[in-house]
């Protein structure tokens, strides 16, 4: 959605992206677009060149739904029209990556980048509620922490906010280097090391060296904001003071952590916090269950204080915390013989999200004669590991005392041979197999969690279940 006053005039934005206008386009620009399906007018659509598609094929259509103009390659610019709006300059993702590098040098905000294996995110959007009522607040949108969501939300970046909140992802070295070289934060949290992306590295300690790489953008005074609770902090502590950065804070219920957990009560649906916060004592409620969201809550306030935004307001602003699609959203469901509820995981999966999400089921309400029941697809790239790291699972589904598990996927067969008769509800090869006999399984009480990673499928699984049961989205903030 298009800002209500601009982001740039064109020459602003023509002159950070080094490009030349041409045609008629429109004085002020009111946001930064790659995609036609959700451009608003007076707009700039950057036609950037993906690994499917050319959003040069995009530009008239871009044009026609009110575009200020369109950003195009040199080399692409003689394929449209003489008159066309257009911002023609060398290369356009290397445009965006300059349009973003400008807007981070206008900008006088406090910024955060978050990076970790799990839980990115959740946390980003914790940190926009949380400081949004200290002064307007941008945060990324969705997942954009690649090499062109990053200069994307930052070319987005209003002049005018007071914080600044980034998503960093990565699995690769040496990915993480020039995003936050770009960003240029504050403050950096890490919320967690945990094996994954275990194709792609030697092992945990490889890892948490790839994502130290935040530390090498943080500004000269900035904060690295650590999980003191993993076994990876005393790693990265190192990689920090490595790296001269100025201030190191830890978070977790380790008696040294500076954002210390004193007592958490984990309810159904939220979680009741007691933690100390740089010496201050705070009591407040997080807006969604799970024990991984009361400790990056940690984070959260522990880079608010340090950001200058108002302890107290943020903490209270927890509350308005709720999962989005994908990540925990509960949606009640019509089952035969009564209601349900359906915990949507689905976006993702590695070990440790997998475990936090079997934890939370294990707290769902059931009906007198539901079941708790956990859908499971393959998690990915695990690389030699992979075999054992899914037939874990089988130890968190049992502490979780979870009654049913379904499992797709070549991955998850290791997880199915390991579960007990008693626990195995149900097994196919891929999603699309496996999805009728979900639905067969499903009864008035039961409450079922979908978790996969994305290439698993088991998105299609959820879209099934709420078509079939009838299930309206709840309202509330996305975490």
């Amino acid at each position: 959605m298009s800002a209500t006053k601009p982001l740039w005039t064109a020459q602003e934005l023509a002159n950070a992206a080094r490009g030349k206008l041409q045609g008629a386009v429109r004085e002020d620009v009111f946001g930064i677009s790659i995609d036609t399906r959700t451009l608003g007018a007076g707009e700039a659509f950057f036609a950037i060149k993906g690994d499917r598609l050319d959003g040069h094929d995009f530009v008239e259509a871009a044009l026609a739904k009110g575009a200020a103009f369109a950003v195009v390659d040199e080399a692409s610019a003689k394929r449209f029209m003489k008159d066309a709006a257009l911002l023609v300059v060398d290369e356009t993702l290397q445009a965006m990556r300059d349009v973003a590098s400008a807007a981070r040098g206008r900008s006088q905000a406090k910024i955060v980048a978050v990076t970790g294996s799990a839980g990115k995110t959740g946390t980003k959007e914790a940190l926009k509620i949380a400081l949004s009522p200290s002064g307007e607040t941008h945060a990324s949108s969705a997942s954009f922490n690649n090499h062109w969501g990053v200069p994307l939300s930052l070319s987005r970046f209003s002049q005018d906010a007071k914080f600044g909140v980034f998503e960093i992802g990565m699995n690769h070295t040496g990915e993480i280097v020039p995003l936050t070289k770009l960003v240029r934060p504050h403050v950096a949290i890490i919320t967690t090391i945990e094996p994954v992306h275990l194709e792609y590295f030697t092992g945990i300690e490889e890892i948490a060296d790839a994502k130290a790489e935040i530390f090498l953008g943080l500004d000269p005074n900035g904060a690295a904001v650590l999980n003191r609770d993993n076994n990876q902090f005393a790693r990265l502590e190192a990689a920090a003071k490595a790296a001269k950065v100025s201030r190191i804070a830890g978070f977790g219920s380790d008696a040294k952590s500076d954002a210390r957990l004193i007592e958490a009560a984990l309810q159904e649906d939220s979680s009741t916090v007691h933690a100390e916060i740089f010496g201050e004592t705070l009591m407040f409620k997080i807006g969604a269950p799970g024990r991984h969201l009361v400790m990056n809550a940690l984070a959260v306030l522990a880079a608010a204080k340090l950001m200058g935004a108002d302890l107290a307001k943020a903490a209270l602003a927890l509350s308005q915390l709720v999962p989005p699609p994908g990540r925990g959203r509960r949606i009640p469901l019509r089952l035969p013989g009564g209601e349900g509820l359906l915990i949507d995981e689905s976006y993702n999966a590695n070990p440790a999200s997998m475990r936090a999400a079997i934890d939370v089921l294990s707290r769902a309400p059931i009906g007198r004669q539901g079941r708790r029941i956990a859908v499971l697809g393959d998690m990915l790239e695990l690389g030699t590991e992979a075999t054992r790291r899914h037939a874990e699972l089988a130890e968190s589904l049992d502490a979780g005392k979870i009654d049913l598990v379904l499992c797709s996927g070549p991955l998850m067969r290791s997880l199915w041979e390991a579960l007990p008769s008693g626990r195995r509800g149900g097994y196919a090869e891929n999603a699309e197999a496996l999805e009728p006999q979900v639905i067969a399984a499903l009864r008035g009480g039961d409450a079922v969690m979908v978790k996969g990673s994305n290439a698993s499928g088991m998105g299609k699984i959820v879209q099934s279940l709420v078509h079939k049961f009838g299930a309206p989205a709840p309202a509330g903030i996305p975490a």
